[in-house]
């Protein structure tokens, strides 16, 4: 039996583009020889859908596109994932299904156990869990066909009481297959490796499993989708962050074998590659499937907004990039050249609109309340907000989206002013660390000076008043950002840090500092998650909390 696996980039509630992608895969599978083509979880409407599953139209819709892909599914089998209306009085609404379709008709429906609930995931607010298990027979072979999580409860602490594993492997499978939208981390990789590995090993079956591909919103999906031998040796890695197609032979001894040249990585990239390439992906798709297709951003000559420039002019080419500076009175001559080189070196468009009139205007009307008064963070944030009103003032002129270029260290101490440099459409670099920043400027400049190296070495400033340096306000980086990602990733409490052995004042600071920031980042922009925990939909904290704080 020849099985295809269909590794491709969805958008979320396009019904006629996602449909219109599945057909094509499995005219191109037929045409290839294939008798059964594999497509990912909830294709048919992409993931996440969100709320959009409480309209009774759209899961109308999603049947709908099911009888089209099902009219053209002759001579072939497919699996495509979508939501179907759960007939039973009690439980949710909806399961999350997939359905094998054969020569025109639904031949079998395997609907979702184990509903994550957890970080990015909030299945079980919409579907029901699944308590029944079978096996597809096709062309002579059993498929156990499971569908993402319900391959996950095989961890250490599980999270389930059930495995739908453990009931079909008594129906004498030849082979598992399994479906699903498993979002992009920078550590997800070879956690889902070792994973589904386990599984292909405890059951003594060979395991085909497809991701899907491309960015929804916040979310990216890398794809990587594997194929491990019944050992759970892995025998084959399709491609990351790129659609694909790939066929794979299932033998009379049951076996899996393959024509193309294996694409195993034999190194695995390391998390500022992957950071990279997630991002590219994440900008690109943001801008295709919001309709748009040029972005601006205020571009300081310092390295956050150097590294989200570069990034964005090779998401979406540089002559779809508007970077522009925006001086006051306390940018620095070499700031300013250190922007002007950027976009020499990138070719994107520019102009520079200084802001000292502008922001003598708006002191000059606070005269009244503010005389007699020391300089102090209004005057700073004033600044700040001044760049952000000429900055969507130009995205409403001229259609650009603006880009937010606050990175995660900032974002997680507050380090930024709200209405001014943390507004946007979308936060590009908000979930990596001011010292990865620094690590992705060295990678964009591996093959050649991109990045002014002087963006890169001269110390952070936000030059909002003489002679600033983020250090004035802040621990230093290497310190900040380790103390943060214990508690933000690793959930460690202050106690837990302090036991680390970092300082017990400069702990309980960061600390209070990212809870009282919770207010600001509650009106941020969405941010482009590559790590484990990412501040946004897969953080949920109080705003008035005060544990910790």
């Amino acid at each position: 039996m020849k099985i295809a696996l269909a590794q491709l980039n969805y958008h979320v509630g396009n019904f006629e583009s996602n449909t219109n992608k599945i057909i094509d895969h499995i005219i191109k599978a037929k045409n290839h020889g294939a008798d059964l083509v594999v497509f990912a979880e909830l294709c048919v409407c992409g993931y996440p859908s969100r709320d959009f599953l409480e309209f009774d139209e759209f899961i109308g819709l999603c049947d709908d596109a099911a009888k089209k892909i099902a009219e053209v599914c002759i001579d072939i089998a497919c699996i495509v994932g979508l939501p179907t209306p759960n007939h039973k009085t009690e439980g949710k609404d909806l399961s999350n299904s997939a359905y094998f379709i054969e020569n025109g008709k639904v031949k079998a429906v395997v609907n979702k156990a184990l509903l994550p609930n957890y970080d990015v995931f909030d299945e079980y607010r919409y579907f029901e869990p699944s308590t029944e298990f079978s096996c597809i027979e096709f062309k002579g072979k059993r498929i156990a066909l499971t569908i993402c999580e319900d391959l996950w409860n095989t961890i250490e602490n599980p999270l389930y009481v059930t495995r739908p594993m453990d009931t079909l492997i008594h129906q004498d499978p030849h082979v598992m297959i399994n479906i699903a939208a498993s979002p992009f981390a920078y550590n997800h990789d070879e956690e889902r490796i070792e994973i589904l590995s386990d599984n292909a090993s405890r059951y003594k079956l060979p395991l085909l499993y497809v991701n899907h591909v491309g960015a929804q919103t916040e979310l990216i999906f890398d794809g990587g989708s594997l194929v491990f031998d019944n050992t759970g040796k892995l025998i084959d890695e399709m491609p990351y962050f790129e659609e694909s197609l790939a066929y794979y032979t299932l033998n009379e001894d049951n076996t899996l074998s393959f024509d193309h040249p294996t694409t195993i990585k034999t190194q695995r990239p390391g998390d500022i590659e992957q950071i990279y390439q997630g991002i590219i992906l994440g900008i690109r798709d943001y801008f295709y499937k919001s309709g748009f297709k040029q972005a601006i951003l205020g571009l300081s000559g310092g390295i956050d907004s150097a590294v989200v420039c570069a990034l964005a002019a090779e998401a979406l080419g540089p002559q779809n990039v508007m970077a522009v500076l925006l001086p006051s009175r306390f940018s620095t001559d070499h700031s300013l050249k250190d922007a002007q080189d950027l976009v020499d070196n990138l070719g994107c468009k520019h102009e520079i609109v200084p802001i000292k009139s502008i922001t003598e205007a708006f002191e000059t009307a606070l005269n009244p309340q503010f005389d007699g008064l020391p300089f102090n963070i209004a005057e700073e944030n004033i600044q700040s907000r001044s760049r952000a009103v000429l900055l969507m003032a130009m995205c409403n002129k001229f259609g650009y989206i603006l880009l937010n270029t606050s990175n995660k260290s900032e974002a997680a101490v507050g380090y930024g002013t709200l209405y001014g440099d943390m507004c946007g459409g979308i936060s590009v670099i908000g979930d990596v660390y001011k010292t990865q920043v620094f690590e992705l400027a060295r990678y964009i400049n591996r093959d050649k000076e991109i990045i002014p190296v002087n963006s890169i070495i001269k110390p952070p400033s936000a030059e909002l008043r003489p002679d600033q340096k983020d250090t004035d306000s802040l621990p230093e980086y290497d310190v900040l950002d380790k103390i943060l990602a214990e508690y933000i990733e690793n959930r460690c409490s202050s106690a837990e840090i302090i036991r680390m052995g970092y300082d017990e004042a400069t702990v309980k600071r960061v600390i209070k500092l990212t809870n009282s920031a919770e207010h600001k980042r509650y009106q941020t922009p969405p941010i482009l998650r590559v790590s484990p925990k990412a501040f946004g939909m897969g953080r949920r904290m109080p705003i008035v909390g005060k544990y910790l704080s």
